[in-house]
């Protein structure tokens, strides 16, 4: 019998449904950020407004993006790390209701998504990996096992650019943080606004030299697995390795 659950999927989540959400039923709001762990020191990184990156024409950019496998062996800088996670995930303001504003959008500003990164190739950060904390635009240590680039690697279907790149950005999505709102029409919104993420990736990349190569293939048992994720409420959905380009 043929699996038919790409299909059950959009069957599923279409509009309208009977469902009445948590949020219209008053219950409290997720947070908007996953705690962090307080004994572990944060890392500081460059404030945003005080990095400066070289003008990029947008339609330059736009037209200049391709997808990069190969990267020099050349370190990105911590300023180079701080504004790319300003660009996309970077949060501008926190409202009343609330919720934050960030530089991508996000179906009814749920941003849903938490920032991993597998560093393997930063100036000034051990190599790990850590999750970007946006609200206070800070780092912090996740697991800085000296074999996480080969198991990241190996969950990730052995491609190659795992381990040459300077950065993977690995993108895990809080589910309820939109299905609160939404319910299961949330999980189409959460893989829209991967898109969203990725595509601000690999256009601020070009600014600073680099290239992107985005990553959709991989075990997912594996991967959420590394990150601590149970693969339900929380799961990896999109990946991006990073580097300074060869061109």
């Amino acid at each position: 019998m043929a699996d038919t659950s790409g299909i059950d999927f959009v069957l599923k989540t279409r509009l309208p449904h009977s469902e009445i959400s948590d949020q219209a039923q008053g219950r409290p709001q997720p947070p908007l950020e996953l705690p962090h762990d307080p004994t572990q020191s944060l890392i500081d990184l460059p404030f945003p407004d005080k990095i400066t990156v070289p003008k990029q024409d947008l339609r330059d950019a736009i037209e200049g993006r391709h997808t990069v496998r190969h990267y020099i062996d050349e370190p990105l800088t911590l300023d180079e790390l701080s504004y790319l996670l300003w660009c996309t995930q970077g949060v501008k303001a926190i409202t009343d209701r609330p919720v934050t504003k960030r530089n991508v959008p996000s179906a009814g500003s749920r941003h849903a998504f938490e920032t991993y990164l597998l560093a393997n190739n930063v100036q000034d950060l051990q190599p790990g990996l850590y999750r970007f904390l946006a609200i206070k635009h800070k780092l912090t240590p996740v697991d800085l096992a000296g074999d996480m680039t080969t198991r990241v690697y190996k969950a990730s279907l052995v491609q190659e650019q795992i381990k040459t790149c300077a950065v993977m950005f690995i993108w895990a999505a809080v589910a309820y943080r939109m299905t609160w709102r939404y319910n299961q029409r949330g999980y189409r919104y959460l893989f829209l606004d991967a898109g969203h993420v990725c595509q601000n990736l690999c256009l601020s990349a070009i600014s600073i030299g680099c290239g992107v190569c985005a990553i959709g293939a991989f075990h997912d048992e594996e991967i959420n697995a590394l990150l601590g994720l149970d693969g339900e409420e929380q799961f990896v959905v999109y990946g991006a390795t990073i580097g300074k380009s060869e061109v």
